[in-house]
């Protein structure tokens, strides 16, 4: 027997036996007690964070029917001990045209969200915006921020205010490549904005034609791909150019380069043409590669184009046939032309200027590359001919003391001619040569840019571009790029545009 003394000063005797279970229960309910505390205890240390389902999420084709939509997400915990959210909120505050759903909740922000240990909850997310209305933003963006153990989290919000065509991959690829193929042959116009996620390629024996006014909006890094015996046609206007933006629109990203990809005309593409566009804020604004040697056009012909702010190069030629004519390659980290492994060239009145000074880069390579060789894979170097490189009425200037750059180090034809053109170089650039016969060079002389590195290359009356050209290509393209007269004093002026 044994005696088991009680708190209340009297005593009960009971077997042996009894006095080990009751000791063994009465232990359980003490200790429960604390493996309760252990399991509800918050996690506070600062390497401590919350796992999401997604970094963000996107509010698209929805739009095309209804104007408002509901989407989800989860947040993880995926520690040993509960966590606490110590907040969660928009970004741009109450005013957010977003609403949440945290848990069960609806709100613009909730504080003190306790998730068990490796568990989840639930954030339903809604956005209403009218697609049909023009007066709505086109692309409304936000953030949710949220707070955990002193670390700033988030998720991004893209809804897309006005209805659009998108065109987003659907075929994937284990290393990450994904593309979409667009319809056969399909006209895109002007009456509601064409948004491109990834690759969206214009297939074999495909047309694609752009109408005037067409808008295009690129996602990062996406690409419009033209493929193998497939075409691109662009019919802009002057006063309705097809544009080609990235689908970052607040104004601080109007001038940063590289935001998406480029516009790809790939090898044995064939017949493509742009006319009236603006290219802005690629890595590449246009890249032609090989001409189609069954079809003897050009693979592009090119006319009254702007492409400024490309982080690379504004046109990428390899082996390719270009002809253009009225058109600007503007400020880009690299080239504004890089005219590569061989091909056939041809510029008349148009404006090579490159500025670039900004961005926490400096440009280093002439704005102007001109090459006849490559290397394989072995590193063996090739020959592959520039048959012409033509330059007729041109300007060709920058702010570094040799814009052009001629690169021809091994056998193979490496032809080149400039005529009446505005060029900047220094004393290493042989201009004597039998490639600049009846030619005007000036070196070092202002063209009379106006205002250059904000991407105005129209002239000044007083630069030495004005009444230089030569009066036949003058004839030849009568309007410049402003669709201005171009004949209308002694001479043409060289570049893209007319002074006016």
């Amino acid at each position: 027997m044994v005696r088991w003394n009680t708190p209340y000063s009297f005593s009960v005797c009971i077997p042996q036996v009894y006095g080990y279970f009751i000791r063994i229960f009465l232990g359980i309910i003490f200790l429960a007690p604390v493996f309760s505390c252990r399991k509800d205890r918050l996690i506070t240390d600062t390497s401590a964070k919350i796992d999401f389902s997604t970094d963000s999420i996107l509010f698209d084709t929805v739009f095309t029917k209804i104007g408002s939509a509901t989407k989800s997400f989860l947040i993880y915990n995926r520690h040993n001990s509960s966590i606490k959210i110590s907040s969660i909120k928009f970004a741009s505050g109450t005013n957010s045209q977003f609403m949440i759903n945290v848990d069960g909740t609806p709100t613009k922000s909730l504080t003190d969200i306790i998730i068990p240990p490796k568990d989840s909850i639930f954030v339903f997310v809604q956005v209403n915006v009218n697609p049909t209305s023009q007066n709505s933003p086109l692309v409304i963006r936000d953030s949710i921020l949220f707070v955990t153990n002193g670390n700033l989290q988030k998720i991004i919000l893209e809804a897309w205010g006005q209805d659009a065509y998108y065109h987003k991959p659907n075929v994937f690829f284990t290393n990450g490549f994904a593309y979409s193929v667009i319809t056969c042959n399909s006209t895109w116009t002007n009456d509601k904005p064409h948004v491109i996620y990834g690759y969206a390629v214009v297939d074999s024996a495909c047309t694609l034609t752009m109408q005037p006014g067409t808008r295009v909006f690129m996602h990062k890094e996406a690409v419009l791909w033209v493929y193998k015996d497939g075409t691109l046609n662009i019919q802009g206007s002057a006063s309705s150019p097809v544009t080609f933006l990235g689908d970052r629109l607040e104004p601080e990203y109007s001038d940063i380069p590289g935001q998406w990809g480029k516009i790809w005309l790939s090898a044995l593409s064939k017949d493509n043409k742009i006319d009236w566009a603006t290219i802005r804020n690629a890595a590449i604004g246009i890249q032609a590669d090989t001409v189609n040697l069954v079809n003897a056009n050009p693979t592009l012909r090119l006319s009254n184009t702007i492409i400024v702010n490309s982080s690379a190069a504004a046109l990428y030629g390899q082996g390719a046939q270009i002809n253009a004519y009225n058109c600007v390659f503007g400020n880009s980290g690299q080239y504004s032309a890089a005219l590569t492994i061989g091909g056939k060239y041809s510029f008349k009145h148009c404006t090579f200027g490159n500025y670039w000074d900004s961005f926490n880069s400096q440009r280093t390579t002439p704005l102007l590359l001109i090459n006849n060789w490559y290397k394989d894979i072995n590193g063996i170097a090739h020959s592959r001919s520039i048959d012409s490189a033509y330059f007729g009425n041109c300007i060709i200037y920058g702010n570094l003391g040799n814009e052009i750059g001629l690169d021809s180090g091994y056998a193979g034809n490496f032809k080149y001619r400039f005529e009446n053109c505005v060029i900047r170089t220094d004393g290493s650039y042989n201009s004597s040569n039998s490639y600049h016969n009846n030619t005007f060079i000036y070196k070092n002389l202002d063209p009379g840019f106006k205002d250059p590195a904000h991407n105005d290359f129209t002239i000044s009356s007083t630069g030495s571009a004005k009444d230089k050209g030569n009066s036949v290509l003058g004839n030849m393209y009568p309007s410049d790029l402003n669709n201005l007269p171009r004949n209308i004093d002694t001479a043409p002026d060289i570049g893209a545009y007319e002074f006016k």
